[in-house]
């Protein structure tokens, strides 16, 4: 562990290291990155590993836009295969007025420059005819959609960083930012204190927590969100199908498993995680009726992983008024290592520049929060 560091990163998970690997690649020295656990201990490692930019806001379109661009190149850039597979999205509609949502959607998303269209049950039907359609009215469809695996993703960016210089310590929990009139000066950790005039929290379910070490209250809060995973059969399902009205989504890995999951009815809140047998009472008929061919498929195992909720359900990327240096980009609400890509690069050009200058992101600020906001909806 370095004694001085330019930049120090709360969070060792993927929006942290790519905000890492970001800063090195713009030439910054003396990045020291402190995670509490190991690599991709915390939500990025417990996630579905989707890549969805079928959103309802503008700026997630953008944001998972340019970080699709980014994961495209992802094992020439950082230089290993995260098994990313552009097998698309398919967003099904059980009602007129949810299709009517979707019309609306397609059409914002199609002046984003996103290739996606509307499809009919006929449609998919041809595409998937393995799919029960029952009460289905229609759909949406983006072929560049896709999924890799978060896990290797989260690793191959550690990796990349520390063969880059950057000091990447796991296992060492920072207890506190040292700040003086306003200036951050340090952060001292479980193993030692680092000096530092620039602090990113990049905390993922801790993001409120580390908030709260610079007497931050940042407008986010954790909860649960459970996922299983089958036993491995050929491959059959393309695309990640996700339904809203019903609340799944399901993707089949490169390796033949399917990986489901659902958003609680009360979610658990905080850090705290378990699983339910409700999970599995709820989720296994749902994939039984819709995917017919998994009626005998057995469950290898459940988990849980945290959302880090914000109040609209878009990122928060900011820089403290308050506190020089302070930044964060945090609330992802389950969606973070989709973004992060793209996240990464803002936020370091952000340090670098003053503002990130490839996307404008300074309308997911805080300042935000205090006018009237549309909250985005393509949430399971």
């Amino acid at each position: 562990m370095i004694s001085n560091a330019s930049v120090v990163i709360i969070g060792g998970g993927i929006i942290g290291t790519s905000i890492a690997f970001n800063l090195a690649k713009l030439g910054v020295k003396d990045i020291s990155v402190f995670e509490k656990s190991y690599i991709s201990s915390g939500s990025t490692g417990r996630c579905g590993g989707g890549i969805r930019q079928q959103w309802t806001s503008p700026m997630n379109v953008r944001l998972a836009m340019r970080s699709v661009e980014l994961f495209r190149r992802f094992r020439e850039d950082i230089g290993m295969d995260i098994e990313y597979h552009e097998g698309g999205y398919l967003l099904l509609a059980y009602s007129d007025e949810e299709m009517g949502e979707f019309e609306s959607n397609v059409k914002m998303q199609n002046q984003e420059g996103l290739s996606v269209q509307l499809v009919s049950p006929g449609e998919i039907k041809e595409k998937f005819p393995f799919m029960n359609l029952e009460r289905v009215v229609g759909g949406t469809w983006c072929p560049s959609d896709s999924h890799a695996n978060p896990q290797i993703a989260n690793i191959a960016y550690a990796i990349a960083i520390k063969r880059m210089g950057v000091d990447l310590n796991t296992h060492t929990a920072v207890d506190g930012i040292d700040i003086q009139n306003g200036e951050i000066v340090g952060v001292q950790t479980d193993k030692g204190y680092v000096k530092t005039n620039t602090v990113i929290n990049a905390a993922g379910g801790f993001s409120h927590e580390v908030g709260l070490m610079a007497n931050m209250d940042i407008p986010t809060h954790s909860e649960r969100h459970q996922i299983l995973v089958t036993e491995s059969i050929n491959h059959v399902l393309e695309p990640m199908v996700i339904s809203f009205k019903k609340n799944y989504y399901v993707r089949q890995t490169m390796h033949g498993s399917f990986v489901m999951g659902q958003s609680d009815k009360k979610p658990a809140q905080g850090n705290d995680l378990g699983h339910s047998v409700e999970f599995l009472e709820e989720m296994a008929p749902k994939m039984v009726h819709d995917f017919p061919f998994m009626t005998h498929l057995h469950i290898v195992r459940q988990w849980s992983g945290a959302y880090n909720i914000s109040p609209d359900a878009q990122p928060i990327i900011d820089t403290a008024e308050s506190i020089s240096r302070y930044i964060f980009a945090v609330g992802f609400s389950g969606h973070g290592f989709m973004l992060a890509p793209a996240a990464g690069e803002a936020v370091a050009e952000m340090v670098v520049y003053g503002r990130s200058k490839t996307m404008d992101v300074s309308n997911l600020n805080m300042r935000r929060f205090k006018r009237q906001i549309k909250s985005e909806k393509n949430v399971v």
